[in-house]
């Protein structure tokens, strides 16, 4: 098939990369002249396992393309893309500014061309995709002759995007057109040789699903977050109750790792964004607005045991910081707990020296020179009080202890992310605090 997409970023650049991959004829555009040029030259502006490779293996099989002329792009497709930055406003609330931009511009296209597929793959508040239509009708164009417009949420994991769009659990498609969900199975079928099923809904429906799949796995992070905190303060261990509560088939196990929190470009936005929409409509969405503070409170639990331990002011403390993007496997720190726990180590006077394997560039961007970079995790230890982990990179999971306590100042260990044993920390010699677990004391 012929497939357009507007806009290459992480979504847009994903499905193009996979739409490719499976044979299809993929047209990109983007308005970054300097963005288009790097991409035409195989090289990926973001940081996810296995998409350099499929980018140019694309490129080289000429399967897939990029360029800065929308004309062009809309005259390639016969399904059309919209993967558009969709970024929340103060009060949650979507901006949907860049899709009403590109859909004006589709419809001055579609007044003199064939049949189009409009796909909304961006995430787009509930109603979006009938506006689009609207907008679209309202520029002569006939719905179901002309066009027809689709919402195709995506489900993509960051550190794992390539596997889930080749592979997915379930593939949603949001229309009322027949004609327009037979082209989307015939689109999508290759990639669910396995069994995994194309869901057809009504639009609403599947704007919906997108926003409560992704509130849901939020709100079981808080859920389990609270519980750690709680067991925090009985003396219970919160590794020992997600065992307990996992095996039950009705809970099951993801998603109940106690921590500092969640970020990233999804959950936040899109609990924000839901909850918006919930109170536009009238329904006060209660768990979601619990969700919101129960994470905003949990990632600045850190800082407040760094004060617990060494007093209210953080004056000269060398703290050293192993993790700044908001997940393994991605250099993205948008929302990113480890920020926010620098920014409080900041805050109370403290020195940060930070080290991450991916998002160190991505973190300079944001933070400048307010902290120190150091070349490895090692390097961060040297001359450091204590060591802070706010990421669960691999390469932390099993470092050498006898190693960081000897660069360490004073052999204490904050983990956000429970990486380690408690008791080989104690029996390693090791202070150490993590999350709704015991706190350790050397043996």
């Amino acid at each position: 098939m012929n497939i357009s997409i507007i806009g290459t970023g992480y979504v847009g650049l994903v499905a193009g990369a996979c739409f490719a991959e499976m044979g299809n004829d993929v047209y990109c555009v983007d308005i970054d002249a300097a963005k288009v040029r790097a991409l035409r030259q195989g090289e990926v502006p973001i940081y996810e396992p296995d998409l350099p490779l499929t980018l140019q293996r694309n490129l080289r099989e000429k399967r897939l393309r990029f360029t800065t002329d929308l004309t062009a792009v809309l005259e390639h497709g016969d399904i059309i893309f919209l993967a558009l930055p969709t970024p929340p406003g103060a009060d949650g609330q979507a901006d949907l500014s860049h899709v009403r931009t590109v859909t004006k511009d589709i419809a001055a296209f579609l007044a003199d061309a064939p049949y189009k597929i409009i796909v909304l793959k961006s995430t787009v508040p509930v109603g979006t995709n009938d506006a689009v239509r609207t907008l679209l009708e309202e520029h002569g164009l006939r719905a179901g002759e002309d066009f027809d417009v689709v919402s195709n949420p995506e489900f993509l994991r960051e550190g794992a995007a390539i596997g889930d769009f080749m592979k997915p659990e379930r593939v949603i498609v949001g229309t009322s057109s027949e004609r327009a969900a037979d082209r989307m199975r015939q689109l999508y079928e290759p990639f669910v040789r396995q069994g995994n099923p194309i869901y057809v809904m009504d639009v609403r429906s599947a704007e919906v699903t997108k926003y409560a799949a992704n509130a849901f796995l939020a709100t079981r992070i808080s859920f389990m977050n609270e519980i750690a905190n709680l067991c925090g303060r009985v003396g219970a261990n919160v590794d020992h109750v997600r065992i307990g509560m996992g095996s039950d088939s009705r809970i099951g196990k993801q998603f109940l790792y106690a921590g500092i929190g969640f970020g990233g470009s999804c959950f936040p936005k899109d609990v924000a964004a839901l909850a918006h929409t919930a109170t536009a409509n009238g329904y006060g969405f209660q768990i979601l607005n619990a969700v919101r503070e129960v994470n905003m409170r949990q990632r600045r639990l850190l800082v407040s045991y760094v004060r617990e331990r060494f007093g209210e002011s953080l004056n000269g403390l060398r703290v050293a910081v192993w993790g700044l993007s908001f997940k393994p496997n991605t250099d993205d720190v948008r929302e990113a707990p480890a920020h926010v726990v620098i920014a409080g180590l900041l805050e109370h006077g403290a020195v940060v020296i930070a080290y991450d394997p991916e998002a160190m560039e991505t973190t300079r961007a944001v933070l400048g020179d307010q902290i120190t970079y150091a070349t490895n995790a090692y390097d961060a230890l040297r001359g450091a009080d204590v060591l802070v982990i706010c990421t669960e990179w691999p390469e932390f999971r099993r470092p050498n202890f006898r190693k960081v306590k000897q660069l360490l100042k004073h052999p204490v260990i904050f983990d956000g992310r429970n990486l380690y044993s408690p008791g080989r920390m104690a029996e390693a010699g090791f202070e150490y605090v993590s999350i709704g677990r015991p706190r350790v004391t050397p043996a």
